[in-house]
């Protein structure tokens, strides 16, 4: 296995990529020349953050368009579902080019050959937001009463993931509960209407089914998840424009220290109301969640023991067909892009 450099701590890192946006304007064939401004521009195609997070706020502000503009790029934003699983044929197709995600879904796409790479890996923060939960009506009340019950999980991705681990974790046979492979919004209506017993779920439908009466019965951080949040480049992209997404991580870096240090700003983002809004007790933890983000960085030994920690579970119960590694999936950028460029990113110094 290669090896992985550590991150620096937080500090360190806002040094880094606080250095000015514009020495990217001579990276990997950049605009330094004068020549991008008489080439087609390149489009990277990004997930819509919706209404909260870094994306969001980037989209509203134009960060991500200011950093690529010396590049000779721009984002096209692309409204697509708020879970990994369920966007692989927009990656299959090349409707979609980058997104945030997590460790097992991007697991459960290599076992169906989906050109995914990750580019940078970070601690989940708020990992009270996630976890399996029961219907109030159904005496559930323990993991070990899911034993001849019906959960829906998303695919090969965080639910299974949890769920797996959580029998696992209570000594409950696997093949004793029926996992219903329901996507989170097909898993939501499943749950409201009885048809599964319980879900195994994350985000704001795990909160709003938590605040009408579903029963919690484990979460994410009580299960020792070895889950991370990602940033997944499609493979492709990243060989053809190693600057553009350089440049697009940097930028994200930076906007997830503002988060932690102003979470409120990125809650609520374009609308105070509607369905994507938040209120009251919900926008209360969204914004201690916020508070607690870390930066994305270019995986490390750790990351590559969580990453292959999380393939054993879906190897061992069948759900995909070998164990993978690091070098599987891990792209390191830096040796793709101009030595400026890589000091954005490269954050080995200070371990």
């Amino acid at each position: 296995m290669p090896r992985f450099t550590r991150p620096t701590p937080r500090l360190a890192l806002l040094a880094v990529i606080a250095a000015p946006l514009m020495v990217l304007a001579t990276a990997c064939g950049g605009a330094a020349d004068g020549d991008t401004a008489s080439e087609e521009t390149f489009v990277l195609k990004v997930t819509d953050g919706a209404n909260a997070g870094p994306l969001a706020v980037g989209k509203r502000d134009g960060t991500f368009d200011e950093a690529l503009a010396p590049l000779g790029a721009r984002v096209e934003w692309v409204e697509a579902a708020p879970s990994v699983s369920a966007n692989l044929k927009l990656f299959s197709t090349g409707e979609l080019d980058i997104s945030e995600g997590a460790f097992s879904p991007v697991v459960g796409a290599l076992s169906k050959d989906v050109d995914l790479k990750i580019v940078a890996a970070a601690e989940q923060g708020g990992q009270d937001q996630s976890g399996i939960i029961a219907r109030p009506d159904s005496g559930i009340e323990s993991v070990r009463d899911l034993e001849g019950k019906r959960v829906a999980v998303n695919p090969a991705a965080k639910g299974e993931y949890l769920t797996l681990l959580a029998l696992e974790q209570a000594g409950v046979p696997v093949n004793s509960v029926e996992r219903v492979p329901l996507q989170i919004k097909d898993g939501a209506s499943a749950f409201s209407t009885g048809q599964v017993d319980a879900w195994a779920s994350f985000n704001a439908p795990y909160q709003e089914a938590k605040a009408n009466g579903a029963v919690e019965l484990v979460n994410e951080g009580q299960l020792d998840s070895q889950d991370r949040k990602v940033l997944l480049v499609r493979g492709s992209v990243a060989q053809e424009r190693p600057d553009v997404v350089a440049a697009f991580l940097s930028t994200l870096q930076e906007l997830v220290l503002r988060q932690a240090s102003e979470p409120a700003d990125f809650q609520n983002v374009f609308t105070t109301t509607g369905p994507t809004a938040l209120s009251g007790t919900r926008l209360e933890d969204a914004i201690a969640v916020g508070a607690q983000a870390l930066p994305p960085v270019p995986p490390g030994e750790d990351e590559a023991e969580a990453l292959e920690a999380v393939s054993r579970v879906f190897t061992e119960n069948g759900v995909t067909p070998a164990q993978l590694s690091a070098e599987d999936v891990f792209l390191d950028l830096r040796p793709l892009v101009s030595p400026e460029q890589a000091a954005q990113i490269d954050l080995e110094a200070g371990q």
